[in-house]
């Protein structure tokens, strides 16, 4: 990419074209101009037979200055850069501040293109592409000018993929409060690519943002746990975290059960058992049918609170 300024001092991220689509543009340009130079020149040369040698000379010049050199000033001037051999490669001129070629920067580049494409059959023009850091050949130099790509390959946004299913979940405790969005960003990025680099350099880069994930987190890599898969697993719980925080999953999860004790009337007096709070037994009505006909409840087990009885897993909505 290379970073244009406009004069409003809007930087522009333009991809310059390089060397192979500029000249197969250029050839297409040429083979064009040369089939309508030929068929110019043969109209031109049927017409004028009756003329003398150097009429005939003075307008086989003029033919070819017109088609050769003029043709390609007009079209790139009316198209604003886009010739025929350009709009097919999906290329087009534009100024150094990236707005339309004008007259002027067509007039200089056409000029300079019959000494360095037409009179040297392209070598000098391939040789200044080549050694310049944007592909501009010497037309473009000093017509301030530069020829870019329009039509660019739109990539595939991958996916981040799953861990394993053995380590799903194994990192639900990691502390991520201190990892950057720098790190999770350069995480991300890795996971969507890595199938698209070469193994050697994949595990390296994988390995050194586990490194650094597990800095911030202040819980070392586990052993045997390769670095790719490491990322993928904390990279899903993050986004498990953020779901539960944003969806409020864990909603009245937070205030222990065994904060108000479950009380139940004895049997026979009429009074309704309190409303079982959430994670606590459904079961304690079956058990007051067994105790005595006395009212009695029960001793408690020893050492098992009230707060650890088991569940039945109703979430009370949000």
């Amino acid at each position: 990419m290379s970073e244009l300024v406009t004069g409003e001092a809007v930087a522009l991220e333009l991809r310059p074209a390089r060397l192979p689509s500029r000249a197969l543009a250029v050839l297409l340009d040429l083979v064009v101009a040369l089939a309508v130079y030929v068929a110019v020149t043969i109209a031109v040369v049927v017409s004028t037979a009756s003329l003398d040698e150097a009429a005939q000379t003075a307008l086989s010049i003029a033919t070819f200055v017109l088609v050769l050199v003029g043709g390609p000033i007009a079209v790139e001037t009316l198209s604003r850069g886009r010739s025929l051999g350009k709009m097919a490669c999906g290329l087009r001129v534009v100024r150094d501040d990236g707005g339309p070629i004008r007259f002027r920067h067509a007039l200089v580049r056409g000029l300079i293109g019959v000494i360095e494409i037409l009179m040297t059959f392209g070598i000098v023009a391939c040789i200044a592409s080549f050694v310049s850091a944007r592909g501009r050949r010497l037309g473009d130099v000093f017509a301030g000018t530069l020829v870019v790509r329009e039509r660019i390959p739109v990539a595939r946004t991958g996916f981040v993929p799953p861990p394993p299913p053995w380590l799903a979940g194994r990192f639900s405790e990691l502390d991520l409060s201190a990892v950057p969005d720098g790190l999770w960003l350069a995480v991300r990025q890795y996971l969507t690519r890595m199938r698209q680099l070469d193994p050697q350099v994949g595990w390296s880069m994988a390995a050194r943002l586990a490194s650094d994930l597990s800095e911030r987190t202040g819980a070392p890599v586990p052993q045997g746990v390769p670095p790719a898969a490491y990322l993928a697993a904390v990279v899903q719980e993050r986004q498990a975290r953020e779901a539960r925080r944003a969806f409020g999953s864990d909603a009245g999860q937070g205030a222990p059960s065994s904060a108000v004790p479950v009380t139940h009337g004895p049997v026979g007096t009429g009074a309704a058992p309190a409303a079982p709070r959430h994670g606590q037994s459904e079961s304690r009505p079956q058990e007051a049918v067994s105790e005595p006909s006395g009212g009695e409840r029960p001793a408690e087990s020893p050492g098992v609170p009230a707060g650890e009885r088991p569940g039945t897993g109703f979430v009370p909505p949000a």
